[in-house]
């Protein structure tokens, strides 16, 4: 069982490392942007769930599967644009995830409990794996992408965003997102969209 995570969290991560588009990380190295988003992922998943099934982990990990080959500009620049975008991606990468887990002998039903969790389906009805998934998704653009997007739009959008992403969460999920250390612009901005 052991062996069959490991290989197929391996095959996720061989993909990540091909990811043109590069991350720099604190100490001054270059990795694959997915590679860097994979493993914050995983890193908020283990203070999230500790405990998260293996399934979990594994749509977690695989959550931006080959995301760069599908690109934002393949898409009309408008909402609607931007939406089928984010369905796409997501159907596909639920498809391509869920057969590295049939390849390493996971059963369909871990396969379809693998495509749910990315594909988010079940989030409004409560499922558990799911809104953790969300949580992780959320948390992680909190520490590690909300520095850079909180420079490329006005406050209104900043606050709406953050309000829509506080919103996604869970009880825990938001409390650990408390806990996240952040400049003293961006607290203020979260405590806007709080208060709002």
């Amino acid at each position: 069982m052991a062996d069959r995570f490991a290989t197929a969290r391996a095959k996720i991560y061989h993909a990540h490392n091909e990811d043109p588009n590069k991350h720099t990380t604190t100490a001054g190295k270059e990795i694959p942007y997915e590679t860097h988003y994979a493993e914050q992922m995983e890193s908020y998943l283990a203070k999230r769930s500790p405990n998260a099934s293996d399934v979990l982990k594994l749509a977690v990990c695989g959550q931006h599967f080959r995301r760069w080959e599908v690109p934002r500009t393949d898409y009309p620049m408008t909402k609607i644009g931007y939406h089928t975008w984010r369905t796409h991606l997501k159907k596909r990468q639920a498809q391509l995830v869920s057969q590295i887990l049939d390849e390493c002998g996971y059963p369909i039903e871990d396969t379809k409990r693998c495509i749910a969790s990315i594909e988010k389906e079940g989030l409004k009805q409560g499922e558990e794996e799911v809104q953790v998934l969300e949580d992780v998704a959320c948390l992680v653009f909190l520490d590690d992408q909300f520095e850079e997007f909180k420079d490329k739009h006005d406050e209104v959008k900043i606050v709406h965003i953050l309000k829509k992403t506080w919103g996604k969460m869970g009880g825990e999920g938001q409390e650990l997102a408390l806990g996240i250390p952040m400049t003293e612009e961006c607290q203020g901005l979260v405590q806007k969209a709080l208060s709002g």
